[in-house]
This record gives structure tokens, sequence and C-alpha cells, in this order.
């Protein structure tokens, strides 16, 4: 993986002002939101919002870097690289890193503003599942954007990616609390990747309805491996066709 390229990617990413309102003012506000009108006084339920908000602006975050990968597909970007020093598997990297490095600004700044803003309190464990266990929880999403951009057009990423992360956030317990779900939906949650990732902070703050910390991981890197084989997958099936 070339730094060099890894730098301008993350460059390009940062001066976003998509990026800059989606994946870190809206959690923010989102999580304050929330606060003041569903758990004012309310430790835990405070505590399940941080841990929400912020799986939802690191979901966001990973999952904006597919965005890029659809329009150098258009362009002919991505054969142009292949005819330099960067190997294929190189620039997967690079956008995979870039993808997990757009998800830090929600994990560091939402847990602030808890702390800061609502007076949240964790031990050292606690914290360390909800910042750093987080940011390792999205490395599913960094692959389902690059597989969303090898196989989307820059006309259809914008309507692919909402779909996506509405469908993760609503039915996975980010946007609707998994203790009000019914039984049914609650079942359809436990699918998708956004349920485990909302679980590995979740174990931080409360113990109801959270799984073991063992269980998610094991999920999340079931979810890790079958995506990441489809994304080389495709970006091989579209190297053969040049």
């Amino acid at each position: 993986m070339s730094v060099g390229y890894l730098v301008l990617e993350l460059r390009r990413a940062m001066r976003s002002t998509r990026f800059l309102i989606f994946t870190i003012a809206f959690p923010v506000l989102l999580f304050l939101l929330y606060v003041g009108i569903f758990a004012q006084g309310d430790a835990t339920g405070i505590g399940v919002l941080m841990v929400n908000m912020t799986a939802f602006g690191a979901l966001t975050g990973a999952l904006f870097a597919g965005g890029r990968v659809a329009l150098e597909r258009s362009i002919g970007w991505q054969r142009q690289l292949r005819l330099t020093p960067l190997s294929g598997q190189g620039y997967l990297a690079a956008k995979g890193v870039t993808a997990m490095m757009l998800a830090v600004p929600a994990v560091i700044l939402v847990p602030l503003v808890g702390v800061v803003a609502e007076g949240v309190s964790l031990d050292a464990a606690g914290w360390l599942r909800v910042v750093v266990g987080t940011w390792l929880a999205v490395i599913p999403f960094a692959l389902i954007g690059l597989l969303v951009g090898q196989v989307g057009t820059p006309e259809t990423m914008q309507p692919i990616m909402s779909i996506v992360m509405m469908v993760m956030s609503l039915i996975g317990g980010i946007f609707i609390p998994i203790d009000t779900m019914p039984d049914w939906l609650l079942d359809i949650a436990h699918v998708l990747p956004s349920y485990w990732l909302g679980q590995i902070g979740r174990g931080a703050v409360t113990t109801d309805l959270a799984t073991s910390l063992g269980q998610a991981v094991l999920v999340l890197a079931g979810w890790t491996v079958v995506l990441g084989l489809a994304v080389v997958r495709r970006y091989r099936r579209d190297s053969a066709r040049v």
C-alpha cells in the first residue's frame, strides 16, 4: 500500500462538506437532541444513546469511502492505476484504511461530548469498548462501502448508500431502540451487522438486552470475511475486463 496514495485519499475526503456534516456534526447534534428529548436524568439511557450515535457516525464514515470508488471506476481511474506500481491489493487496502480513518472523528467526538456535556462516566474497559471496539467493529461497513462502490455508478451511489444507511440504522437498532422493538423486528435486526456494532458498545453501559462481547466479535468477524471475499472477487472481475 502506498502511503502517499493513502494521504491523498484522506485529504480528498476531509475536504468534503458532506463528510464533515454527516459523520462529525450530525451524530453529535443527534446525540444531544435525543438526550434532551428521551433521556434527561437517565444515566443508562444517555449511555445507550451515546453508544448508538457513536456507532452511527462511525458506520457512516466507513461507508463514505465507497462513493469515490464508483466515481473512479466510471472515469477509468482504476484502469490508470493498474499501469502504475500500485497493486490491486494496495488500492483496496488504501481504500479500506481510508474508510476506517473516516470513522475516527465520530468515535472520539461523540463520547467526548458525552463526558463533557452529559457527564457520562465509564471505567477504562468500558471506554475501550465504546471507542476502540466501535471503531474496529466498523470494518464490515468499510467493506460494504467498497463493495457498493464496485457495483454502483456515480448516479446510483447516493440512493444506494442512503438505503443502506437507513436500513442499517433503523432496523439494526441504532435509531430505533432495541428495547422497543417487537420480537419479529428484533429477529431481523440480529441478521444485520449494525445490530452487532451497537452491541459492542452497549455492553459497556448496560447489561439490558446486551449480548456477550465474544459473540458480537465473532459475528462481525464472519461478516468481515464474507464481505472481504466479495470485494476482492468483484475487483478481480473488473480487472479482467481490461
